[in-house]
């Protein structure tokens, strides 16, 4: 709801961080990502709650089945922008965005549905589990990138997973859950939110993280220009995966065949995560 969302930020930044309405009372913050298929930069007006040093967001999309764009976009990038105010005045900050997982997960969830119940709501009309983000003010607690990016890898793997058992799903006749009723279209939605997110983490990897790798560990080098070259592998596999995917409703398809070459496309991102954390993890850390 870009207009919806425009009108809201302006009234917070005209108001050092408060909005009327509906939202009179509950604590605001602005999240700006950069977007990881046009890298444009997105604000977005979160609810949000304090966990002891930081920040904590949820991507809630209001119960909808599928995660709010913004979750996708730090997913790609993590580094972030945040505004919050106490009424008079905005502080601005960069920081990094880092998704809670487990327990942890769901004690702030619980914390967030308890104090706003339509949170509560929104998890009880979708099958997805609604994604907690913390967010961490950039500074050096915050530099530990192998960690980022085992993370990152995490919830890659879990959406490609949740893809592949929709797509098996289908296949075989079943509806998946939390399915609309247009489900050809929604797969096809999934798959490109997906896509996206796998491509720009791979082009962060390249402008951003690979470079400085190479400066500070130049004996690096071969490594990385073999990942390069896998990621414009990968590139070609992510256009597959779309073009399987548009095949699910032809006339006269091979089910097997159709799932089969998912799930071998899949198993090829897979084994690019597994090297990427062998060889880079410990490197990352030491940055």
């Amino acid at each position: 709801m870009p207009g919806w969302n425009d009108q809201v930020i302006e009234e917070f930044r005209s108001n050092g961080g408060r909005v009327g309405g509906a939202f009179a009372g509950t604590p605001l913050l602005l999240l700006t990502t950069t977007g990881a298929r046009t890298g444009r930069r997105h604000t977005t007006p979160l609810t949000y709650l304090r966990d002891g040093e930081h920040l904590v967001v949820f991507a809630s999309n209001a119960g909808a089945d599928r995660d709010p764009a913004w979750y996708g976009n730090l997913l790609a990038d993590p580094k972030v922008a945040v505004e919050i105010g106490d009424g008079t005045s905005i502080e601005a900050f960069d920081g990094l965005a880092r998704p809670v997982e487990g327990a942890e997960r769901d004690r702030l969830y619980g914390q967030i549905a308890e104090r706003f119940p339509a949170y509560a709501e929104y998890q009880a009309k979708t099958e997805r589990v609604i994604p907690v983000v913390a967010l961490y003010r950039s500074g050096p607690r915050t530099r530990a990138l192998g960690d980022e990016l085992m993370r990152i890898h995490r919830e890659l793997r879990r959406q490609m997973d949740d893809l592949l058992g929709a797509v098996d799903a289908r296949l075989t006749g079943d509806r998946p859950a939390g399915a609309p009723p247009t489900l050809d279209g929604w797969l096809r939605e999934r798959c490109l939110l997906f896509c996206e997110a796998v491509h720009g983490h791979h082009t962060n990897e390249d402008e951003r993280g690979f470079p400085l790798l190479e400066k500070n560990f130049p004996e690096l080098a071969p490594v990385l220009q073999e990942l390069r070259r896998e990621h414009e592998t990968l590139a070609r596999i992510r256009a597959e995966i779309e073009q399987v995917l548009a095949r699910l409703d032809a006339p006269g398809r091979d089910a097997a065949g159709l799932r089969d070459r998912l799930h071998a496309l899949a198993g090829r991102l897979r084994e690019h995560f597994d090297k990427e954390e062998r060889r880079l993890l410990d490197h990352l850390n030491r940055l």
